[in-house]
């Protein structure tokens, strides 16, 4: 499997079961991971945070705005329906264990896309952070062989700046 689609994952982290598997079954996964040195509530509540910035280049995905370097008041306050990260949907969680959010115009330029963030406890103070993306393929003639060899890099870039990225912010407490 290639970095683009498993960045930081092992095979056991592959096989966990995820909210988002019930939302695109026939999706096709992406998966990144990372262990983090703090406890699992401290970094549920930074995942929180995707409600405000993505968090990974922000002269790119936040329109040049800082993703805000300290927690802000009352995002954790978590609602199905809720905007993450602009133009995500969250349509599941559960408060220190996982994140899970839809696309929320599906069918468009990257067709339809579900992801799960994942906390696996590893200790009292430190947790594993396993993400799984699954998306389908828009059906644009052309576009779904296109999305098919670049949203996987382009997702393994983005991502894996998001995550050493909000490792950083939760291990600073």
């Amino acid at each position: 499997m290639s970095p683009a689609h498993s960045w930081g994952s092992t095979q056991a982290d592959r096989t966990l079961a995820f909210p988002c598997d019930a939302l695109l079954p026939d999706g096709e996964a992406l998966y990144r991971a990372i262990d983090v040195d703090a406890p699992s509530p401290v970094l549920f509540r930074w995942l929180c945070q995707l409600r405000v910035a993505p968090y990974s280049y922000d002269w790119i995905d936040n329109f040049g705005r800082q993703s805000p370097p300290t927690l802000t008041h009352g995002v954790e306050a978590l609602e199905i329906g809720q905007s993450i990260m602009s133009i995500f949907d969250l349509v599941a969680f559960e408060p220190n264990r996982h994140l899970t959010m839809r696309l929320r115009r599906a069918g468009g330029l990257f067709g339809d896309v579900a992801v799960t963030y994942l906390i696996v406890p590893l200790a009292a103070d430190r947790a594993r952070l396993v993400v799984k993306l699954l998306w389908c393929y828009p059906d644009t003639p052309g576009l779904g062989w296109l999305a098919a060899r670049l949203l996987p890099w382009g997702d393994l870039v983005m991502m894996r700046k998001q995550l050493l990225t909000l490792k950083a912010l939760a291990e600073k407490r």
